[in-house]
């Protein structure tokens, strides 16, 4: 499996599913959600880990595992769209190698409140994966969605721990960090001395490729001077994370994570899932500007657009317009081309009477300019401060 080329995501097609009646979201290299709180971003996300879920659960050709590892959305009814006007509903996925769509279907039963498969996609091969037979074709099993090649992020990730936990299943063997990134450290500390897959993440700053040294050298574009010592206590299944400063080439003490604050205990399993990642590798994260100021948010749009520019598929939901302004930086210097980054503003409109989720989609321009400004995308400091200089009454 691991010699077939991986394939990327080109959009989904959601029928039924949560908020959406019928729609389509197109992809990216690197693709960036936004919009209003309830509008359906993280719903995208979660039909991505909901698939992908399903089918680690080996469960994808009975029906819908709505609560597992990666996500957990409760009921079938959660799931099903409530204005629907039939019982079906769909995720749909379509493959930059592909012209056609493929799409998982399933009967939404309201007696039994469970979701089970209706059809699966057309022209999928029965193939054996774990103990049962499951429906894929040759193109869907290898994109980067249900292979290792893939990393998902939530918002709520770990914080600052006197110490970590570890999971050889998980790290050794798959190479994930876990959905809130509570296996980064344990990563850390058994492949910080690999070197990277994707050498034009190369930080000028590192002095080797090696995966640690480039996640110090990034991360002190955050707070300069970082450095990261990592201790392991096999006996209890634990790491520590200490960090230390240098300063005019003298490095201080080691700090317990907990005495450093939440920005870089939060960045850090961003920068080692993206480090990390092969091209054409698939990585989902949600809110990266978590606890960072705005340069440090700015600096990670940016190194997100490298990683995207490098051949990494990056969907990422964000609240930040520093994060848009440095993914649009990154544009402008011509480290990304605009073609790569897909811009997708979630809204709820009343169309013919009834409430719906719709999508904008901005386009930025070589120069980094944007070619349309929804009302709310990323408008809220211009509206603060024409507010400002309007003179009290």
């Amino acid at each position: 499996m691991s010699e077939q080329p991986l394939q990327t995501l080109e959009s989904i097609v959601l029928h039924n599913f949560k908020c959406f009646g019928h729609q389509k979201i197109n992809l990216g290299k690197l693709t960036l959600l936004s919009g209003l709180n309830g509008m359906g971003k993280s719903s995208v996300i979660q039909s991505l880990l909901l698939l992908r879920q399903s089918f680690q659960q080996g469960l994808i050709t009975q029906g819908l595992a709505v609560n597992g590892d990666l996500v957990r959305l409760g009921t079938a009814q959660d799931v099903f769209f409530e204005s629907a006007e039939d019982d079906t509903i769909s995720i749909g996925l379509k493959l930059h190698s592909k012209n056609s769509v493929d799409e998982w279907s399933y009967q939404y039963n309201s007696s039994t409140d469970v979701l089970d498969i209706e059809a699966a996609p057309d022209g999928l091969n029965s193939i054996l994966v774990g103990a049962s037979d499951t429906y894929f074709n040759n193109d869907i099993i290898f994109s980067n969605l249900f292979t290792d090649e893939f990393q998902y992020l939530q918002a709520e990730r770990i914080g600052p721990r006197t110490s970590f936990g570890t999971s050889d299943y998980l790290v050794r063997q798959h190479r994930q960090l876990g959905p809130s990134g509570e296996y980064a450290i344990h990563y850390l500390s058994l492949f910080g001395n690999e070197l990277i897959p994707n050498e034009k993440l190369h930080h000028e700053q590192s002095s080797t490729l090696t995966l640690r040294n480039e996640v110090e050298a990034w991360l002190s574009e955050i707070s300069p001077g970082t450095r990261i010592n990592i201790s392991g206590n096999p006996d209890i299944d634990l790491v520590s994370l200490r960090f230390s400063f240098v300063n005019d080439g003298v490095v201080g003490n080691a700090f317990r994570a907990t005495n450093v604050g939440f920005g870089l205990t939060y960045t850090l399993p961003i920068l080692v899932a993206v480090l990390s990642a092969k091209p054409n590798s698939l990585l989902l994260i949600e809110n990266p500007e978590a606890h960072l100021h705005p340069r440090g948010q700015a600096l990670m749009g940016q190194f997100l657009a490298y990683a995207a520019a490098a051949g990494v598929q990056i969907v990422v939901e964000s609240h930040s317009d520093h994060v848009l302004n440095g993914i649009r930086l990154a544009v402008h210097d011509g480290k990304i081309d605009p073609a790569d980054v897909q811009l997708n503003y979630f809204e709820r409109r009343m169309i013919e009477g009834q409430t719906r989720h719709t999508i904008s989609t901005p386009t930025i321009d070589q120069d980094g300019l944007i070619d349309q400004w929804p009302d709310g995308f990323f408008d809220e400091f211009d509206k603060s401060l024409e507010r400002l200089m309007t003179p009290r009454s």
